[in-house]
């Protein structure tokens, strides 16, 4: 007779230990460990055998998928066998298309076969209307979507289908599967492919929290389940060569929920980005391996579905006043996207002994390091003040070009001098207070001078690195070298020396 063993887990991060602690070394949650009596031998299968299982050639639906996948992969008797690389076909040429646009490319160009991409986002954001969206227009391009609901009822998703303009009386291919249970799924998938087994099928798990394994004795959306369905659906994914949406919650901090090793199992990780509350959504890739990470689709969201931005490189300079003390203007890159970013900055005395730091759209400890150099090298006194630092638009700023702009704008706050409209003011700063110059300069003064800024606040261009810069013959560059004397040009328009 098999003898039961005994197993505490963490019902927050599936950690396991073989007594009970009052702290998860795994997560640092208190009280989260509960008690699990595992059979030695049940004969039933465990995780093991069920992944094993898939890999197998036993359901026709799924080795017909895999030989059509990788017959240089399939050897005479039907099993797998090594492959050299000059006889595997490149990815890039089984790229299925995406529309609209902004969604191909940050993809990469267009959806790989095979590939798992990660959707997350806040509540409500928009992540189930783009995939919907997605999923409408591949139909129409004669590939079918099966689309796995688990958190909402089909009748559901059909009236967002209907607003999002599908006739589901007149046009074909969308498919909705309600289920949550993996291994009745894999079974439908398998029955579906042998119906279908010519057919290009895109699948959308929404959401992989929903979805959970008899094999794993925690409940759905633990970060075991998560693991667990999150790695099976990437195997079959790769094994069969039908692309794999799997939609994630995210923390209140921002991050997906779950281990971090889902995002190292798929291929693509997307986070769907609202705009402080408006109707602006993009859509930002953290991880990408058919394409450039950190590219950024800007999108509006309508009754009608979600569609491209016209001019999204002055999305954020909509409303701009620009006559006003303690504004100014950056190019910053996102991927291969230039954005012009209008930062706002508000200096005033502090009333209550302990100075105020309030930042939206900044890294907090950025605005303090760069308000450290402004007092040292510049002479302006902070200390004393409250200081407040936005990103207009609500967009976020990570590029070390919007440096000077930062610093700009709180000079310009302090002295109460307003920075011209028509000037742009770009760099990256050193703690010894010197200017620097950024990355791909050139994209960033064809955009400036797309939009009618006439001078731009820089760096050196350095022309023994790369020659001359090429730029519009009516935008006039002012080059700096420290940040006082990019201070003193950018709030005392009178400066601007037309010899430079």
């Amino acid at each position: 007779m098999a003898k039961n063993k005994t197993r505490f887990y963490c019902k927050g991060c599936g950690h396991e230990e073989l007594r009970w602690l009052g702290q998860c070394p795994g997560c640092g949650e208190w009280n989260s460990f509960v008690e699990k009596n595992l059979a030695a031998d049940t004969g039933k299968k465990g995780s093991r055998g069920f992944k094993s299982e898939t890999r197998q050639s036993g359901p026709v639906g799924f080795a017909a998928k895999t030989a059509a996948a990788w017959p240089e992969a399939m050897g005479p008797d039907g099993k797998l066998r090594p492959v050299a690389l000059s006889q595997i076909s490149s990815a890039e040429t089984n790229r299925l298309k995406v529309e609209p646009a902004e969604v191909a490319r940050v993809l990469g160009g267009g959806l790989v076969e095979g590939s798992v991409v990660l959707l997350g986002g806040e509540p409500g954001v928009g992540k189930s209307t783009l995939l919907t969206g997605l999923g409408l227009w591949w139909v129409r391009q004669g590939i079918r979507v099966l689309y796995v609901a688990g958190e909402e009822s089909p009748a559901q998703i059909r009236m967002r289908a209907e607003r999002l303009g599908f006739d589901p009386n007149k046009e074909e291919g969308f498919h909705i599967l309600p289920e949550v249970h993996l291994e009745t799924l894999l079974d439908t998938l398998h029955d579906d492919f042998a119906a279908h087994p010519d057919t290009k099928t895109i699948i959308v798990a929404d959401s992989i929290q929903t979805l959970h394994s008899e094999h794993i004795d925690t409940y759905p959306g633990s970060p075991t389940q998560i693991k667990y369905c999150g790695g099976v659906l990437a195997d079959f994914a790769r094994r069969t060569a039908c692309p794999v949406f799997l939609v994630g919650h995210v923390t209140k901090s921002g991050d997906l929920a779950g281990p971090k090793l889902l995002e190292h199992m798929v291929d693509t990780v997307l986070y769907f980005e609202g705009s402080g509350g408006g109707p602006i959504r993009m859509v930002r890739a953290v991880k990408n391996r058919f394409g450039t990470t950190g590219e950024l689709a800007v999108m509006e969201m309508r009754a009608d579905g979600l569609f491209p931005v016209d001019q999204a490189g002055v999305l954020f300079l909509s409303g701009r006043g620009g006559k006003e003390p303690g504004s100014a203007v950056c190019a910053v890159k996102n991927g291969s996207r230039t954005f012009l970013v209008e930062v706002q900055a508000l200096v005033s005395p502090s009333r209550y002994g302990t100075p105020q730091r309030v930042v939206q759209g900044v890294d907090n400890k950025r605005v303090a390091l760069l308000a450290a150099i402004l007092e040292k090298r510049a002479g302006l006194d902070l200390g004393g003040c409250d200081v407040f630092v936005k990103v207009a638009g609500g967009g976020r700023m990570e590029d070390p070009g919007a440096d000077l702009a930062i610093m700009a704008a709180l000079a310009s706050s302090l002295r109460e001098k307003p920075i011209p409209m028509d000037t742009l003011v770009l760099g990256e700063v050193g703690l010894t207070g010197e200017v620097r110059r950024v990355a791909d300069m050139e994209s960033r003064l064809r955009e400036a001078g797309r939009h009618g800024f006439r001078r731009v606040i820089m760096a050196d261009p350095d022309p023994g690195r790369g020659g001359p810069l090429k730029h519009d013959k009516n935008l006039q560059l002012i080059t700096v070298t420290s940040v006082q004397e990019a201070v003193a040009l950018a709030v005392h328009p009178g400066a601007f020396d037309p010899s430079h």
